[in-house]
């Protein structure tokens, strides 16, 4: 069959019967998950095997501190960071060399932006430490160190299998709704944000006068 004009040969492929694709010809279209059944079973036996391979040690790894995400949209969540901060080991009193080796993440590059997270993750140090029980490397007395648990509590052990280790904690979001007391509505958080403004704009000054007054005083 002839066609006038030098145009595209039609190449139509009419897998679609009434405006609908047929079950025989849309195959190639469909996305199987047959093998969702045995993958999950692979991944619970390597998890098994995860475990049993670092006995008695956490099967999930490293302590790691509680964080919140960057950015204003997940800031208000709570998730696991890479390691904890020299100062939040220095306030739970635990090395920092000594952390990596008891199972304990540490992050040199992590600062404490404010209190509160600091004192969470030290609580959190101290909740671990409190839990840990430490095996000798060595059997026999002298293999014992200093610091090591007595062979005594280490009879039937149970591994820590959680994701964790120790659970994230979930923050209430929600505040239940209160009258404002007298000493809320005195108070005005401009003013306190200015004088903290003004204190820290004059805080040298003030240092290297009281510095002054004082050499006065000794002459």
């Amino acid at each position: 069959m002839g066609h006038a004009g030098n145009n595209v040969i039609p190449n139509v492929h009419f897998r679609k019967v009434n405006g609908c694709q047929t079950g025989r010809h849309n195959r190639v279209f469909m996305r199987t998950w047959l093998d969702q059944a045995g993958r999950k079973k692979r991944r619970a036996n390597n998890r098994k095997a995860k475990a049993a391979k670092v006995f008695p040690r956490p099967a999930a790894g490293n302590l790691r501190p509680v964080v919140h995400p960057p950015t204003q949209r997940y800031n208000m969540k709570l998730r696991l960071g890479k390691g904890f901060t020299l100062a939040e080991l220095k306030e739970a009193k635990i090395p920092k060399k000594q952390a990596k080796t008891i199972g304990i993440a540490v992050d040199h590059r992590r600062r404490n932006r404010c209190a509160e997270s600091l004192q969470a993750n030290v609580q959190r140090l101290k909740l671990y430490m409190s839990k840990l029980l430490i095996f000798p490397k060595k059997s026999g007395k002298k293999g014992v160190k200093k610091g090591d648990t007595p062979r005594s509590e280490l009879q039937n052990v149970a591994q820590n299998t959680l994701r964790e280790i120790i659970p994230v904690p979930k923050p209430d979001l929600r505040i239940k709704a209160r009258a404002i007391t007298k000493e809320e509505k005195e108070k005005s958080a401009y003013k306190t944000l200015k004088k903290a403004r003004t204190d820290k704009k004059y805080l040298g000054a003030k240092l290297k006068k009281a510095k002054a007054a004082s050499g006065k005083a000794e002459e």
